[in-house]
């Protein structure tokens, strides 16, 4: 069965503001939504999740209770969760493959729940805004269209995506909410920011810059995040990009420059740094083709482990 709002299943084919008419309490839960103060998230207990990363985890983990991720501007944050299991994933979209992206977090909760016992999935999705290049309203309709193809329901609890999170600003427009959390244990989902996006924050970003697909990051049950390995050529013109202003770097590396967040192009001034200076990762990073594991400490913090001790 497909994607279902009230019992409901929705109905793809008439523009997404007459689903949002049709449905005022999904227009309500995103006014909540985007009313609440983002909140500061500290380390502890967190798992971030980057561009084209997901995770997935249940209540019992013992060392992360949020997932979260920010920075997203024409991208989604999507929250799947089985409310039998608790087992929860949070993605962060950018429409690279839509459709392949979502069977893949479906399948990963599912292998955490029971689908067929007690319990239902649920879907929430947060971000994106009135972009002028239309990305936003290009991948929610992807995200609806590649949940609605799902053979399980899936029910549509949150929308706070494109016009629902989009504020205006001197004729520019901009996203209202930028990054959520969710807690694993209360299942409860919030505007955060995030002042660690940590581990390996570089190469994570380095790996989407060179056009990763969507990579599975935690091992739930081990209660570990696994980094790589993760292989890419050399940055082509990586020198001729450090060498540019901030403004040619927003304007060229960014899917909509007005929107970004301040500290935009110190990221990817620092992600390309990355680059040039791992041109060959197999050789500076990977040499023995094992991940980068790490494992959460009593103070609640990363902290990465040798491989011969796992």
């Amino acid at each position: 069965m497909p994607l279902l709002i009230n019992g409901e299943r929705v109905d793809l084919d008439q523009p997404t503001g007459d689903m949002i008419r049709a449905y005022p309490h999904l227009e309500e839960k995103a006014k909540l939504l985007r009313s609440q103060p983002a909140q500061i998230v500290e380390p502890k207990g967190l798992l971030y999740v980057q561009q084209r990363e997901f995770a997935v985890t249940t209540p019992k983990d013992g060392s992360v209770s949020i997932l979260g991720s920010d920075d997203a501007t024409t991208c989604h944050i999507v929250v799947l969760r089985h409310t039998g299991s608790g087992a929860t994933c949070l993605t962060h979209c950018d429409g690279s493959d839509t459709e392949a992206e979502v069977s893949l977090i479906m399948s990963s909760v599912k292998s955490f729940s029971d689908t067929t016992g007690y319990g239902r999935l649920e879907v929430h999705l947060v971000g994106g805004f009135n972009d002028d290049r239309q990305l936003s309203q290009k991948l929610t309709y992807q995200l609806l269209r590649a949940f609605d193809l799902q053979t399980d329901d899936v029910h549509l609890v949150t929308f706070c995506v494109t016009e629902l999170n989009d504020r205006e600003e001197k004729d520019v427009h901009f996203p209202i909410i930028y990054g959520i959390a969710v807690n694993v244990k209360t299942a409860e989902i919030f505007p955060a920011t995030f002042p660690e996006k940590g581990p390996d924050e570089d190469l994570r970003s380095a790996h989407i810059l060179t056009g990763a697909t969507l990579t599975n990051i935690y091992d739930p049950k081990m209660e570990q995040l696994h980094i790589g390995p993760y292989f890419w050529r050399p940055f082509p013109h990586v020198d001729f990009w450090l060498e540019q202003d901030d403004k040619e770097i927003l304007q060229n590396l960014s899917t909509s420059p007005l929107a970004e967040p301040p500290h935009f192009v110190s990221h990817i001034r620092s992600t390309l740094t990355f680059l040039k200076e791992h041109p060959f990762p197999s050789r500076s990073l990977f040499p023995d083709r094992k991940p980068r594991i790490y494992k959460k400490n009593e103070e609640g913090l990363w902290e990465q482990v040798c491989s011969d001790k796992i």
